[in-house]
């Protein structure tokens, strides 16, 4: 079994701050890529960061010099620093994982978490 244990959401004023982490604990004997989605309701789920193993990073084009994602390897969890937050970001936060299973398993395959609820309102 593998869980993915998400926090850090919440409601924050245009032009505040907020840390998205996520852990990954369970049956896991690699991770390669992690990452962060977001979605809106009646909208499809869009990419919102993402990191490889090797510390590559990618963003969408909207969250670029605003949000920063990062990774302990150690502790196989997934940040996202949100900063000046703009109500266009008013989302369900959903981490991403791309791992391998211990027990024998050869194949990565993704994993998601439960979702976190970002609002930003004044």
């Amino acid at each position: 079994q593998v869980q993915l244990v998400e926090s850090g959401g919440g409601l924050v004023q245009p032009g505040g701050s907020l840390r998205l982490s996520c852990a990954a604990s369970g049956s896991i004997f690699r991770i390669n890529a992690m990452g962060w989605y977001r979605q809106v309701p009646g909208k499809q789920r869009e990419l919102v960061a993402t990191t490889t193993s090797g510390g590559v990073t990618n963003y969408a084009d909207s969250v670029k010099g605003r949000f920063t994602i990062s990774r302990d390897n150690a502790k196989n969890t997934v940040y996202l620093q949100m900063n000046s937050l703009k109500p266009e970001d008013t989302a369900v936060y959903y981490c991403n994982v791309e791992l391998i299973r211990s027990g024998g398993y050869s194949r990565y395959v993704d994993y998601w978490g439960q979702g976190t609820q970002v609002t930003v309102s004044s």
